[in-house]
């Protein structure tokens, strides 16, 4: 496999969550506001987004494990292992966290975001607009 990979990021999450015990497991579980500062190379990138879109937060959860493959849905102690690949746990190899937050305010280079469950200082490596004719499930 090719390890070469380079990805770089675009800004950080200032969030009212300064330790991992203070996020919620999912950002749709809090109303909580956030703000995530654009670097100001990037901020040409955020022409065309508004108060009131959905977009999708991209974010590298630095403070993650990532030597874990095998763990437990969040509450079940008792619950047999499954592959991180088919849960939504922070520990994995590669720590991205997917969020559909909504914007709720973009002054310059700085969105402030409802819905984020980011540990302040995250890293921020991409950000995508919702759409629903894309972002929902096929039928089968």
């Amino acid at each position: 496999m090719n390890d070469a990979l380079s990805c770089r990021t675009i800004g950080v999450v200032r969030s009212p969550f300064k330790e991992k015990g203070d996020a919620p497991s999912q950002g749709r579980h809090t109303d909580e506001i956030s703000m995530i500062e654009i670097a100001p190379e990037y901020r040409d990138g955020l022409d065309g987004i508004a108060a009131g879109d959905d977009l999708f937060i991209l974010c590298w959860f630095d403070r993650s494990d990532r030597t874990i493959l095998k763990t437990r849905k969040r509450g079940e102690n008792e619950g047999p292992l499954r592959g991180v690949f088919s849960t939504r746990s922070p520990a994995r190899p590669n720590p991205i966290a997917l969020t559909l937050v909504k914007l709720v305010e973009i002054s310059g280079g700085t969105l402030r975001v409802r819905g984020l469950e980011a540990l302040d200082g995250t890293p921020v490596i991409d950000i995508k607009p919702y759409s629903a004719g894309i972002d929902t499930p096929r039928e089968s």
